[in-house]
């Protein structure tokens, strides 16, 4: 049976001495034309229950930039900014083993990726995958498109700078110039 997560996997491992981290659900509407994907919800993320959450990720200040929206909002009045974009976030994993916060500490062998054919086939709009990083990107090609029917496997992808702190060889400046091709592809199809 599937959760409301999407859940790819229909038995998730259980291994007392593992300790999992477990995602938040896709923000979107069901009319939305892009996607942004994580790898998984930071600690501060996930303590707080918001999508970079982390007052250092630049994530949510580039939406605002984007969108027109002061990135101070209320956490679900800066979702429902995305949502009314036309813009679905979500993360690639639905549960991992990750010591930490950092991408590069998750455990592959123990990702439960989220069930994206479902999601694709009730968001029949989105045409175009952005990444929030290079995990993200590297978890979706290994675990992910392999497994999705063709119709799905050929929607068009973009790797981004992640909006993460540790990510410290750009400044947000930087990052909010390559960003801006999502609000380009939403304005141009």
């Amino acid at each position: 049976m599937k959760s409301s997560h999407y859940l790819a996997a229909d038995d998730i491992r259980c291994n007392a001495w593992l300790m999992y981290d477990t995602g938040f659900p896709c923000a979107a509407n069901p009319d939305a034309r892009v996607l942004i994907l994580g790898s998984m919800p930071s600690r501060k993320s996930l303590k707080k229950a918001e999508y970079y959450g982390h007052p250092r990720n630049g994530f949510w200040p580039i939406m605002g930039e984007l969108f027109g929206f002061n990135s101070e909002l209320d956490y679900k009045l800066r979702l429902t900014q995305l949502r009314e974009a036309d813009v679905a976030l979500w993360d690639v994993a639905f549960q991992c083993v990750r010591p930490g916060s950092m991408d590069s500490a998750i455990e592959l062998e123990t990702v439960v990726a989220n069930d994206f054919e479902t999601f694709f086939q009730r968001h029949r709009k989105i045409h175009a995958i952005f990444f929030n990083g290079r995990k993200a990107e590297e978890l979706y090609r290994k675990l992910v498109q392999p497994n999705l029917t063709s119709e799905f496997r050929q929607l068009a992808t973009h790797l981004l700078p992640s909006t993460s702190p540790a990510n410290a060889g750009m400044n947000r400046s930087q990052k909010l110039e390559q960003w801006k091709i999502v609000r380009h592809t939403l304005e141009n199809g």
